[in-house]
């Protein structure tokens, strides 16, 4: 039972960046193929995920590159890369919390 809480707070941290991991996922498909932005559903998707975007903004140049008429969000596809590895970032680190703590 000493480590329920650390657990707890794993749990925690993989739910929301595997949510964000989704969403960004769904926007990156959705975009690549076109997706209609006047689809509710296509809609809901991009407005949700621009949150998870802001901090990212102008880091890549704002054109869209095309290929054959698909779309490459790369923005979403760099904060992807970045959610992960801040996320196993706090993972090692409450892990070794925990493990002081035991001692």
């Amino acid at each position: 039972m000493r480590h329920t809480h650390r657990y707890s707070a794993v749990g925690l941290v993989g739910f929301f960046v595997g949510t964000a991991e989704l969403l960004l996922t769904l926007r990156v498909a959705l975009r690549f193929f076109n997706g209609n932005p006047d689809a509710t559903f296509v809609h809901w998707c991009y407005t949700n995920t621009q949150v998870l975007l802001e901090p990212f903004r102008g880091i890549f140049p704002s054109y869209n590159v095309v290929t054959r008429g698909w779309v490459v969000d790369y923005v979403a596809i760099f904060a992807m890369a970045v959610y992960m590895v801040i996320a196993y970032v706090v993972i090692m680190w409450l892990a070794r919390m925990a493990k002081k703590l035991a001692k």
